[in-house]
This record gives C-alpha cells, sequence and structure tokens, in this order.
C-alpha cells in the first residue's frame, strides 16, 4: 500500500513590526506551484492569523477537516540569517508586543505544569538537505515568546488532542530580499520555496520511515 502522508505547512500573516511576512508568500507560493512536492503526499498550506485568541480554534478545525500525519509551521525572525531549524517549544508565553488584535498576554505558561517539547521534525536529514543545497542553515533552541512559540507549542502538546500530527516542529525563517535589499540576512522567496520544500521532502520520508517500521 503507498504511503501517502497529508501535509501541512503554515505561516503567518503580517503583524506589528513586520509589514511584510516571507511565510505568508512561501504558502501561497506551495499553494500555487507544488512542483518538486513529494509525490503521492496531500499538502495543505495555510496562513495563520497572528492571534492567540484564534490560533487554538483554527489548529482544531484543522485537525477535523485534514487530520495532518505531518504539521511543519514557519514564522518569521527578524534576527534569522538563514533556516532556523527550531529544537524545543517552551511552555510559556513571554510576549513583548501585541498580536494583531492588540492583545498582549501576561507572561504565563501554556499549559500548566506541563514540560517543554522538542520538535519532531526530522530536523538533522532537513539541515543536510538545506546546507546539501547551499542554503544557509542555524539552529535555536527558544522560538522566542510570541506566536510562533505559542503555535509551535500547541502543535507538539498531548494537551490539545483536536491536532495530533505523528511529526510536528516550527522553522524559522528571514527576512524577504525582494523587501528588504539592504538587509544581508534576508532571502529571496525562491530560495525560501526552494528550501521549503527540501524541508517537507525530508519529513514526509522520515514519516515513510516511521510507518514501515511500525
Amino acid at each position: 500500500m503507498a504511503l501517502r502522508p497529508r501535509i501541512l505547512v503554515t505561516g503567518f500573516t503580517p503583524f506589528p513590526g513586520a509589514p511584510v511576512n516571507p511565510t505568508e508568500h512561501l504558502v501561497a507560493a506551495l499553494k500555487s506551484d507544488p512542483a518538486g512536492l513529494p509525490a503521492g503526499a496531500e499538502l495543505r498550506a495555510e496562513t495563520l492569523p497572528v492571534e492567540y485568541a484564534r490560533v487554538p480554534g483554527v489548529l482544531d478545525a484543522l485537525g477535523r477537516d485534514f487530520s495532518p500525519d505531518i504539521a511543519i509551521h514557519f514564522g518569521l525572525s527578524a534576527r534569522a540569517t538563514g533556516f532556523t531549524l527550531e529544537r524545543l517549544a517552551r511552555n510559556a508565553i513571554a510576549a513583548r508586543k501585541p498580536d494583531n488584535a492588540g492583545v498582549l498576554p501576561a507572561p504565563a505558561c501554556i499549559v500548566e505544569g506541563a514540560a517543554d517539547l522538542p520538535s519532531t521534525l526530522p530536523l538533522d536529514a532537513m539541515a543536510a538537505g538545506l546546507a546539501a543545497a547551499g542554503l544557509p542553515v542555524c539552529w535555536s533552541d527558544d522560538a522566542g515568546g510570541y506566536l510562533c512559540n505559542y503555535l509551535f507549542y500547541l502543535s507538539r502538546s498531548p494537551d490539545f488532542p483536536g491536532f495530533a500530527p505523528a511529526i510536528s516542529g516550527f522553522v524559522h525563517v528571514p527576512p524577504l530580499k525582494e523587501a528588504e535589499p539592504e538587509n544581508a540576512g534576508a532571502l529571496p522567496l525562491a530560495d525560501l520555496v526552494r528550501g521549503a520544500k527540501l524541508v517537507v521532502a525530508a519529513s514526509a520520508e522520515a514519516w515513510r520511515t516511521l510507518r514501515r517500521a511500525a
């Protein structure tokens, strides 16, 4: 029987301080040009709202409607100089700016009493594929205190059973070169899309390996 993973790729809309979010353009590009994505896989690419109150409901709906086997979440980091592979989802909200609804939550745990959670994406394989393609790769154990880490934690948390992909994690990307041509760390959209497709391919292969071993 063919192993056909359901793969969810997400990005975010612009948010305060980031009038252009490269992940919004990345998601649109994957929707319009699926060439190079894993054969047989079912891909869903979604742009998520930068709002604390809405993200859980959106994930719950995606869990019901699509039930992804793999969830790969992309977000913008102004400090990133390459594809930044996030190793750890921290059980904390520590936002320094409000979301798009004007909400600035007080520092708190996302799930009271729960632990931090590691990514289950095949990070080593992803890093190797990106580097082999000549794309910059970075590593991180801190996805920040804003919506990126919040989404990452919900996607990995067993306390959020409506959304339970077998493989899930987060990748930060730098600003878009077309929007910030003077930024030495920015990447053009073509490179972001090329790298995202490599990330998706590595994740699909990891999922297939898990299924064959089961």
